[in-house]
């Protein structure tokens, strides 16, 4: 058992946010940062339009201010921090350029992933120059086996790994607190998997319950029907996190299984484009991502939530067995 300071992070978190959110919604609706919504998605979307937006600025300064607490006791924490900001700052900018610009398109895709490339490489260089982190990860179902490779296919393998993450939980936030729901039980996996060795929390376990607890707080304004939405700005840094915490703990193959509902959301939208420019216009599914599919064939939205949530769950428990 732990005392009550090892869950702190979590309470300081959950706390800063709830406190944070209601002043900062009345603000968005003030600068009219209201949500754009695509006239070919869901119908039942289109009275989300004007919802305000960016409200992932909330769940960045309730992560920054808990985190710079503890990371100088914890520099473990260094790495998911860039990450999770990093990240969640080019999220910002895309978000800022469409509200402000009154236009579905912010930054240009070169734009978004040489940030992304730029991110991610400080990243790697962080953990190999300062962490002496290796090459080392380690392999599901083995019993804790680990697996090195080489420095080239390692940095190969980091950037597929990081950017996959970072956008698959970008393409995850389209419903009200699915995103959040999801990486929510994500954040819980990382934390218990932080306590497998020694049971002692370390820095991994502080950035998790930081997390949890920001989401916690973001969830009561962010679940059906959303009084605010995440944007880029929350989701992109979401993915940050969950990639930082993976690596930090040698854990990258993890989010395979524990982050599947991102990887599906991806791989989605991915073979929509490929089947639609195959077929010269057909469609494989009714609209990506996925979770689209599933509301145009007639599911609430708030089953779709529960679906991908319990999927998770189920996943994050194959993910303990496996390690």
């Amino acid at each position: 058992m732990h005392s009550i300071l090892t869950y702190l992070p979590a309470l300081l978190a959950f706390g800063i946010t709830v406190a944070l959110c209601p002043v900062f919604i009345p603000l968005l609706h003030k600068l009219k940062f209201g949500q754009y919504v695509r006239d070919d998605g869901p119908q039942t979307h289109l009275k989300k339009a004007g919802t305000p937006t960016m409200g992932g600025i909330v769940m960045i300064a309730a992560f920054a201010i808990v985190s710079a607490i503890y990371c100088l006791r914890e520099p473990v924490m260094l790495p998911v921090m860039l990450l999770t900001i990093g990240f969640g700052f080019i999220g910002f900018l895309d978000d800022f350029i469409k509200i402000t610009k009154k236009r579905s398109l912010g930054l240009r895709a070169w734009q978004k992933l040489a940030l992304q490339f730029l991110v991610t490489a400080l990243f790697i260089y962080l953990i190999q120059k300062y962490f002496d982190y290796g090459t080392a990860i380690v392999i599901p179902f083995t019993g804790g086996k680990t697996f090195s490779m080489s420095e080239g296919l390692f940095v190969i393998f980091s950037f597929i790994a990081i950017l996959g993450t970072v956008n698959g939980a970008n393409f995850t936030d389209g419903l009200d607190g699915l995103a959040s729901s999801v990486t929510l039980v994500i954040a819980v996996f990382f934390a218990f998997a932080s306590l497998a060795g020694t049971g002692e929390p370390n820095g991994v376990t502080t950035v998790s319950l930081i997390t949890i607890g920001v989401l916690c707080g973001f969830l009561i304004f962010n679940a059906y029907p959303a009084k605010v939405f995440m944007g880029d700005t929350g989701s992109l840094a979401l993915g940050g996190y969950v990639a930082g915490a993976a690596f930090m703990l040698r854990m990258p193959l993890f989010i395979i299984i524990v982050a599947f509902i991102y990887l599906i959301e991806i791989v989605s939208v991915i073979l929509q484009v490929l089947y639609f420019k195959a077929t010269h216009g057909k469609r494989l599914f009714k609209m990506a991502p996925i979770h689209h599919h599933f509301e145009l064939s007639g599911w609430e939205e708030t089953r779709v939530v529960a679906l991908f949530t319990v999927v998770t769950i189920m996943l994050a428990l194959v993910g303990l067995a496996g390690m």
